[in-house]
């Protein structure tokens, strides 16, 4: 049995469309808005002190120090919540890749291991975005 999707806004959208329709703008919303505010916090450090979560070998390849690296990462992080808004297809692998490397990063400090599995169920959310974006997003 095979099935099309039509564009969430079409009027041939059907009602069996309605739950992947939903799904997509959920996470849409969710990996547009949580890069964003973590990106920016990068900056203000108010949820957590970011320079604890960089991994030792990390830090000794990227420039300046870990507070430095954290604002490089807050930049990307605000990047790619952007690029989710307007660019899902391309921004959802994006935040895939992105997850992945927070994962390892985690997995090198050691002691994470609780939040690397919170973050690679996010990088399978993530996925799930990118695998549905091309049936209702535009771009």
């Amino acid at each position: 049995m095979t099935s099309s999707v039509a564009h969430p806004e079409s009027p041939t959208t059907t009602r069996t469309d309605r739950p992947g329709q939903e799904a997509f703008w959920i996470l849409r919303t969710a990996f547009t808005v949580a890069p964003i505010l973590f990106g920016l916090d990068k900056f203000a450090n108010v949820m957590t002190n970011w320079p604890k979560y960089l991994a030792g070998q990390f830090n000794d390849l990227i420039p300046g120090d870990a507070h430095q690296a954290m604002l490089m990462v807050g930049v990307i992080e605000v990047v790619a919540g952007l690029l989710v808004f307007f660019r899902p297809r391309i921004g959802a692998y994006v935040v895939v890749l992105w997850l992945a490397g927070i994962i390892t990063n985690l997995l090198l400090i050691g002691g994470y291991g609780d939040v690397a599995l919170r973050d690679f169920g996010l990088l399978l959310a993530a996925l799930a975005l990118a695998r549905i974006a091309p049936a209702y997003a535009r771009r």
